[in-house]
């Protein structure tokens, strides 16, 4: 079954069943999707005001990058529910460690909205970058959880070391977000 062409009620239905999936890899999935959907809604409610014009260019960019890394999240929801139907580690690896590679690139793209989208929104900004963050730290539980099955002890350290980055960033990234965010909203 693909749950990104089925209702959410469906979708959470099935996660809080006793079924073996869905599981915290799709519904890290989703909540990455979901900051990509406040990031693209924060881009098009800034598109065509006037204030923001100079970054036009800028903020089309970003709502490509958003609305592609969406979509990439969604089809993840189900590709996890493959994976680890599957039985395959290299799958099961795979998904999770795709999806952590695309959560730190979606964070990138909350930093540039603080001053560039539209202030009415800036709070959405904040949640997608905290979103992000718990969708890659999830990510990280499941990418390690499916090394204690890799027999290359080498190559399981290296996966770990690049997830220790990729967490850093995108901590840094969050931190920076809520700092900025909170200094606009508590004003």
């Amino acid at each position: 079954m693909e749950y990104k062409n089925q209702s959410l009620t469906k979708y959470l239905n099935d996660l809080a069943a006793r079924l073996p999936a869905p599981g915290g890899g799709s519904a890290a999935a989703l909540n990455a999707a979901l900051a990509a959907s406040l990031i693209s809604m924060v881009v098009n409610f800034t598109l065509g005001k006037p204030r923001y014009a100079a970054f036009m260019k800028e903020l089309k960019a970003i709502l490509v990058k958003s609305e592609r890394l969406r979509k990439q999240f969604l089809d993840i929801v189900d590709l996890d529910i493959k994976a680890y139907q599957s039985k395959n580690i290299e799958k099961s690896l795979a998904v999770p460690l795709r999806l952590a590679v695309l959560c730190s690139q979606a964070a990138q793209l909350c930093l540039p909205l603080i001053k560039k989208g539209n202030i009415n929104l800036i709070s959405d900004v904040a949640v997608a970058a905290v979103l992000l963050e718990s969708a890659l730290v999830a990510a990280c539980y499941n990418v390690e959880i499916n090394l204690k099955s890799m027999a290359d002890n080498r190559c399981a350290r290296k996966i770990k070391n690049e997830l220790k980055q990729m967490q850093k960033r995108v901590l840094k990234i969050r931190k920076n977000t809520e700092d900025e965010v909170g200094k606009i909203i508590r004003r």
